[in-house]
């Protein structure tokens, strides 16, 4: 990264990637330059196989508030082509974070509005903070919450989508705990260790066999149950079955002792 840099990254001894929004006085706002950047660092994420677990959050009070008001102000007079080259770029970031072959936690240390409640979508786990706010809030600008749109409807379905959406409201942590926009809420005393309990358990686990599990989930999701789709699981597990990380972790169960890639 460089000092200009939206962003820090910090690769722990463990494996874990550490990526953190880094505009706390603009409560970690998108523009142009953080979405281009961060785009390029996740693909990099991606293929750096030291990187086991990846951990998204925001420094300062806020985990990200959405657009930058000066981005948006520049944004003003664009014309159609402009607005659609933008719109390009945020939706490469958010397939680019749903489909990071890496296991991706959400450390929602405060406030997510708008594209920040896309990151959280793009995840594959999210812990907030008893404190956070959230809100597709689009609306209110006279815009629409398009781009995070496939991500949100993903996790909450499209019936609570309707009103937060259709509203812009925000809510509390408890709220996107029932609607399942997170899957845990903590005190802010308390966030670091259930963040923690969860890299544990993910670090505890075969690397290659949370890729294919990932990879799994992402292709049955809304799939219809079809003998070629019973074929097809079969075919993956037998696949992963013979490969020497499984042998290990059979290995090791059997003879009673930690597996390799155990930290």
């Amino acid at each position: 990264m460089t000092d200009d840099s939206p962003f820090t990254l910090e690769r722990r001894a463990d494996g874990v990637g550490l990526l953190t929004l880094d505009r706390p006085a603009i409560h970690n706002a998108f523009d142009d330059h953080l979405i281009a950047t961060l785009t390029d660092a996740l693909l990099a994420i991606g293929a750096d196989d030291g990187i086991r677990v990846l951990l998204l959050t925001g420094r300062g009070r806020s985990f990200s508030a959405g657009a930058d008001l000066n981005w948006m102000r520049r944004s003003a007079d664009y014309g159609e082509a402009d607005n659609l080259k933008d719109a390009r770029a945020l939706a490469k970031l958010m397939t680019t974070l749903d489909s990071l072959p890496r296991p991706t936690i959400a450390k929602v240390n405060g406030a997510a509005l708008g594209g920040g409640v896309g990151l959280v979508c793009c995840c594959d786990i999210a812990i907030a903070a008893d404190h956070a706010r959230f809100g597709t809030t689009e609306v209110k600008l006279g815009i629409m919450p398009s781009v995070i749109g496939p991500y949100v409807l993903r996790a909450i379905g499209a019936r609570a989508a309707r009103r937060i959406m259709l509203t812009g409201e925000r809510f509390d942590a408890a709220e996107a705990l029932r609607l399942g926009l997170v899957h845990q809420v903590a005190s802010a005393e308390a966030l670091d260790g259930a963040v923690e309990t969860v890299i544990a358990d993910l670090l505890s686990s075969g690397p290659s066999a949370v890729q294919a599990t990932k990879a799994l989930i992402r292709d049955l999701a809304g799939a219809a149950i079809s003998p070629d789709l019973v074929d097809e699981t079969a075919r993956r597990i037998a696949a992963l079955r013979s490969t020497p990380e499984a042998k290990e972790g059979l290995g090791a169960f059997l003879e009673k002792r930690p597996p390799s890639w155990r930290t």
